[in-house]
């Protein structure tokens, strides 16, 4: 596997900075591809995670909320 020249750029920046940056990568993969597979397993996580929030909407954090602080944190 080749290693990126910037793979040590990447230790020094913070957890909520690599944080932003996986997420930044997932998006330009997710725009790239209209439909990504996910296997039975992962269906039924998250099946079984949006059978939780249904019963208690108002429990954890929103993806909003989260990036916010995330962002905050820089």
């Amino acid at each position: 596997m080749m290693q990126p020249q910037h793979q040590l750029d990447v230790k020094n920046l913070s957890i909520a900075e690599r944080i932003l940056l996986v997420e930044d990568i997932w998006d330009s993969i997710a725009a790239e591809h209209e439909s990504l597979e996910i296997t039975k397993a992962q269906r039924d996580e998250l099946d079984h995670r949006f059978e939780a929030y249904q019963a208690s909407p108002t429990l954890g954090t929103s993806w909003e909320d989260v990036k916010a602080k995330l962002r905050a944190e820089r």
